[in-house]
């Protein structure tokens, strides 16, 4: 399985962002283009800061088990829910500005230090450093497919 803890993977993400441009259209989903690199930037700030979101109870029953599914797959599947905190709703979004700022967070993974406590996913829950690597190249290979990339 691809890992953002590996250089070469990281670099292969960067270009794959630094191809999208205005013009990409969704292949699935409600986002633009913008939006979409808007929630990755949200949702790498996230993983690297290691904060707490509040969890749903439903996660606490079922998210162990849903997320073992998940990282069973090469790929996640289409039109997925997210974390409320990390939906985008802004149009006037500069993608350029954006894609800068994701490329830069992706290649922070070359330095992460997992958080003394743990990294807790809402839903899923407790994450070793090893799957967060994982997932989260899952995540950013699944919005870069969605526009083509």
């Amino acid at each position: 399985m691809k890992t953002l803890f590996d250089g070469a993977v990281r670099e292969e993400l960067v270009a794959r962002i630094g191809a999208l441009s205005e013009s990409d259209r969704a292949l699935w989903g409600k986002m633009s283009v913008g939006q979409m690199v808007r929630h990755c930037v949200l949702s790498q700030e996230w993983f690297l800061s290691g904060r707490r979101l509040k969890g749903k109870f439903v996660g606490r029953l079922i998210g162990g088990l849903i997320f073992k599914q998940v990282m069973k797959t090469e790929r996640m599947r289409k039109n997925s829910p997210t974390l409320t905190e990390l939906i985008v709703t802004d149009t006037n979004i500069d993608l350029s500005r954006e894609r800068q700022a994701l490329a830069g967070l992706v290649r922070e993974y070359g330095t992460y230090a997992y958080p003394a406590g743990g990294f807790v996913h809402p839903f899923f829950g407790k994450m070793t450093r090893e799957q967060i690597g994982e997932f989260v190249y899952k995540h950013l290979d699944h919005h870069l497919r969605q526009f083509g990339r």
